[in-house]
């Protein structure tokens, strides 16, 4: 199953996406912003620096707001240019996204 959420963060709003994969223990988490996404760790790091997209990606987490709590693992050179660090919590990550 797919949940679509519109989430608002101070005044603005990103979509976050929750895909329930078929014999998986954990959800696949995403949250959309305008210049990017944070997610779990289900996406490539690697791939999203190969294709150029502003992408962070968090370890251990199964709801949007385990995403928003934890720290970022991961985050391409692009997703850096807008002030995003290894380390920096969720929402902070994704407020520079918005």
């Amino acid at each position: 199953m797919i949940t679509a959420t519109p989430l608002k963060i101070d005044d603005k709003t990103a979509l976050g996406l929750r895909v329930e994969l078929p014999e998986s223990r954990v959800p696949l988490i995403m949250i959309i912003g305008r210049k990017g996404l944070v997610c779990c760790s289900f996406i490539n790091i690697d791939t999203a620096e190969k294709l150029n997209v502003a992408a962070a990606t968090f370890s251990g987490v199964k709801s949007f707001d385990d995403v928003l709590k934890a720290e970022v693992r991961a985050a391409t050179s692009k997703t850096q240019t807008y002030g995003v660090k290894v380390g920096m919590k969720g929402k902070d990550a994704l407020k520079l996204l918005l």
